[in-house]
């Protein structure tokens, strides 16, 4: 394998839907009996189709089908995909948690997996036992895991529980212990998947540094599967893209997500989703309408236009004080902007009442070409959220030589673009010698 540490060949892997087996071995055999003298199965579900003259069964589902990898040494490698893509099982094939049906993966060192909460431990031996056990398993000596005791011990803060059964672990106490474990002992692959959104936002800020430290030196794999496309990015190299239980695209990680949020077409309007409207009907208020354009009146816009958003709604009730928020994000989820008339722009609404209109004008926008999505929210006073309208805008920004340099501004040279002047004075006074 040379530089490779997972080499995946012709791997593939079938499921069965519904029930194995009929329930009696009297049964099996006679489904078996009939399967091979090509007769209707006498068990079949009502409704199912025989179709073994085609040699086709509509029982069984391909999770995984003819995948062919090559992962080498030190690669951070990751894997995205939509719900039922194949991204997990692919990953518990390669920590042979399963097997193939067809097909070979071939690893070079010990893999930690941090697959699901609680993967690989005990829920009756206290955190304490179950590191040493986990060690074990990597086959680490007994005094390697007592090296790493104490940091493993306080990168998942349990200090106070460490001899507790885990069974009586929050769900967040065991992520945090687990993926201590799997990072701290020395395993030449680490596999980590969405377990980790399990966490608070502190956790996932030491858990993400902690595996840019150990992928700095090159000596270590990690596989890293997310559906949080930021953390993709800024994580990962290289990856690919399931969709259907095969490989769509294998190339460098910004491409990958690219294809995988699909590309922003020139041309393209923005565009409302007015059927998330009405998830904005709480006690008396709701949002009619929102539209979005520029000073021209176009929903085709480009960066550096004057940009007004219009909130059209109707209260049969006042609500006093209100706090309108408006956040722009980018394809991978990385917020851009926030505003909010209060506390932010400290512009005070008195109330809302019957029918009336929220305007923001955003003046010379200062986002790059790209596609962007726009969440919008109404916040009382004690700072909790009314509703919030996950990507109710979807905003497509098209390029402009905004700073008459002949260079259209696209997301190589940074999200944002900002007004700003260069200076020169040949000579000054004062100047050392």
């Amino acid at each position: 394998m040379n530089n490779t540490a997972i080499k995946i060949e012709n791997l593939s892997k079938e499921y069965y839907l519904g029930e194995v087996g009929t329930g009696t071995l009297s049964h099996d055999l006679n489904r078996w009996w009939a399967r091979v003298r090509g007769k209707e199965d006498p068990y079949s579900r009502v409704g199912a189709v025989n179709d073994n003259a085609n040699n086709k069964k509509p029982d069984y589902i391909w999770a995984l089908k003819d995948i062919n990898l090559e992962i080498q040494e030190g690669d951070v490698f990751g894997i995205i995909g939509k719900n039922g893509a194949g991204k997990s099982t692919l990953l518990k094939i390669i920590s042979r948690i399963t097997a193939p049906t067809t097909g070979s993966v071939k690893a070079k060192g010990r893999i930690a997996s941090l697959l699901e909460v609680g993967t690989g431990m005990h829920p009756e031996l206290t955190g304490r036992e179950n590191i040493y056990l986990n060690g074990a398993i990597l086959g680490m000596k007994q005094h390697e895991i007592k090296s790493r005791f104490d940091d493993i011990v306080d990168f998942s803060g349990c200090n106070l529980f460490v001899d507790t059964p885990i069974k009586r672990y929050s769900t967040g106490m065991r992520v945090r212990l687990g993926f201590a474990v799997a990072a701290f002992l020395d395993a030449e692959i680490l596999i980590v998947d969405e377990v980790l959104a399990v966490g608070d936002d502190e956790f996932q800020k030491r858990a993400m540094g902690k595996m840019n430290e150990i992928t700095r030196s090159g000596e270590r794999t990690l596989l890293f599967v997310s559906h949080n496309l930021a953390a993709v990015r800024r994580l990962c190299k290289k990856g690919i893209l399931l969709v259907d239980g095969k490989i769509k695209i294998h190339s460098m990680m910004d491409k990958v997500i690219d294809e995988y949020k699909g590309k922003e077409t020139a041309g393209t309007n923005t565009i409302i989703n007015h059927d998330l409207l009405k998830y904005s009907q709480i006690n008396g208020f709701e949002i009619i309408d929102i539209e979005i354009s520029n000073k021209n009146n176009s929903t085709t816009i480009h960066s550096g236009d004057d940009v007004v958003i219009k909130i059209k709604y109707h209260a049969t009730r006042k609500f006093t004080s209100p706090a309108f928020v408006i956040q722009i994000k980018d394809e991978v989820e990385q917020e851009i902007i926030r505003l909010s008339n209060m506390p932010i722009s400290g512009f005070v609404i008195d109330g809302l009442f019957n029918n009336g209109l929220i305007t923001l004008q955003i003046d010379s926008l200062p986002l790059v070409k790209g596609r962007y999505f726009v969440n919008i929210g109404l916040v009382h006073e004690k700072v909790e959220w009314y509703f919030k309208l996950e990507n109710v805008i979807d905003l497509f920004v098209e390029g402009k030589d905004v700073y008459n340099s002949g260079i259209e501004l696209d997301r190589t040279r940074g999200l944002i673009w900002v007004k700003h002047q260069w200076h020169h004075q040949e000579k000054i006074t004062n100047a050392p010698d």
